[in-house]
This record gives structure tokens, C-alpha cells and sequence, in this order.
């Protein structure tokens, strides 16, 4: 049983929260380990792994990243930043896993790396390099405010997965998925880079 099965849900992306939540707590109490404690092993075992999956289900559920991401999965999607195979090959190989980079932040990825290694020669010399701290602030900045616009993206896609799941449209929703895809490798990129900058400056 999926996810959103267990909840009683479609596979759609926007949900109601609060009754979401209202429902968790519902059941819950219905599987709390106390009301079984006088029953066989074997009821008290399926209670318990109910109850993970309860728990696994709505934690999952209610963060709307993390529903698209399982949603995602759900539907054949092995998401880059989820990989085990790149994770493994990169901890079996002692590299860092590689992530491919958006096409439309190449340019800036290219600047930001220049800027992130003169940063760390200017810091293993103990110096301080104001004006590259700046840079680095900006391009933070910079990269903070397009998170924001992934988000948006991203919303107005959730939007279109629910109304392909409603018209039963497989084009529509293989072109979402696609775009949703994208839009989540991007935003895990994007996330990385801020977490770069934010090491570099030491904050």
C-alpha cells in the first residue's frame, strides 16, 4: 500500500493538511501500542508496522517537497538527487556525487566556483577578501531569490499534475512529471550551491 492509499487520497499533489493531520491523529490513537498489549505477538507486530508506515506516510505527505518527490517515485521516477546507484558509485569511488548542472545556470555555476576557490586560497592564507565576500553575498542572494521562483514553478505544476489526474490525461501528466523533474533537480542544485556559499563565508 502507497502513501497516499493508506490516507485514503488520489495521487494528486495538492492536499488538505489540517485534515490530513486530523486523520494521523485518528489513527494513531487507533494503533497506539497500548490498545494491543493484551493481544497475540503477531497482532501487536502488525500494529507496530502500521503504525511506522503511519507514521513514515504522513511525515512524507504533509511537506509538500517531499509528497512530490514520493509522488514522483511513485510513478518510475529514479529523481537525481535520490539515487542510490550515484550515491553508491560516488562513496565506492571516495568522490563527491556529481550532479548535473541546470543548463541556464551554467554561466553563474562557472563564476561561483572561481569565486569559491579563491575564497578558500584567500582563508587557508588567513586573509580576508571583503570584496569577494560581497560577490559571494550577491550571488547568494541571487541564487536564494531563484529557490523562490522554482517554488512557484513548482506550485503551478502541482496544479497541472491535478487536473491531468481529473481529465485522465497521460500527456499532460508525462509532460508535468517531466517538468516537475526538472524543476526538483534544479532546487536541490540550487540548495546546494547557497550551502556552498554559506561554508565559504563561514556562516
Amino acid at each position: 500500500m502507497n502513501y497516499f492509499e493508506f490516507f485514503s487520497l488520489p495521487r494528486k499533489l495538492t492536499i488538505d493538511v489540517p485534515a490530513l493531520e486530523k486523520q494521523f491523529y485518528s489513527l494513531s490513537r487507533k494503533l497506539h501500542p497500548d490498545r494491543f498489549a493484551s493481544k497475540p505477538v503477531a497482532e501487536q507486530e502488525a500494529a507496530l508496522a502500521q503504525s511506522s508506515l503511519l507514521n513514515d506516510a504522513y511525515r512524507t505527505l504533509k511537506d509538500p517537497i517531499a509528497r512530490t518527490q514520493y509522488l514522483l517515485t511513485q510513478e518510475g521516477v529514479e529523481l537525481e538527487e535520490q539515487s542510490k546507484s550515484a550515491t553508491e558509485a560516488a562513496r565506492a569511488s571516495g568522490t563527491e556525487k556529481k550532479q548535473i548542472v541546470p543548463p541556464e545556470l551554467l554561466e553563474e555555476v562557472f563564476e561561483l566556483n572561481m569565486q569559491l576557490a579563491e575564497m578558500r586560497a584567500a582563508k587557508q592564507m588567513g586573509e580576508d577578501e571583503p570584496e569577494l565576500r560581497r560577490d559571494l553575498m550577491t550571488a547568494k542572494d541571487a541564487f536564494d531569490a531563484k529557490m523562490l521562483e522554482t517554488q512557484a514553478e513548482l506550485e503551478r505544476l502541482w496544479a497541472d499534475w491535478d487536473a491531468a489526474v481529473e481529465a485522465e490525461d497521460p500527456g499532460l501528466r508525462e509532460a508535468t512529471k517531466d517538468a516537475m523533474v526538472a524543476l526538483l533537480n534544479k532546487r536541490s542544485y540550487l540548495r546546494n550551491l547557497v550551502r556552498d556559499v554559506n561554508e565559504a563565508l563561514g556562516v
